[in-house]
């Protein structure tokens, strides 16, 4: 392997890291507005 690929793998999983915890925030903000506001989106 090249250093280029090397560097690249560990850019790509770190990166998929930090978009699963965006979602998983995102869901758990959406949850929480859910419980705090019930009547939230009308």
């Amino acid at each position: 392997m090249t250093p280029k690929e090397e560097d690249a793998t560990p850019k790509f999983g770190r990166l998929l890291v930090v978009l699963i915890l965006a979602v998983l925030l995102c869901a758990f903000l959406t949850w929480l507005m859910a419980t705090v506001f019930p009547n939230f989106p009308g």
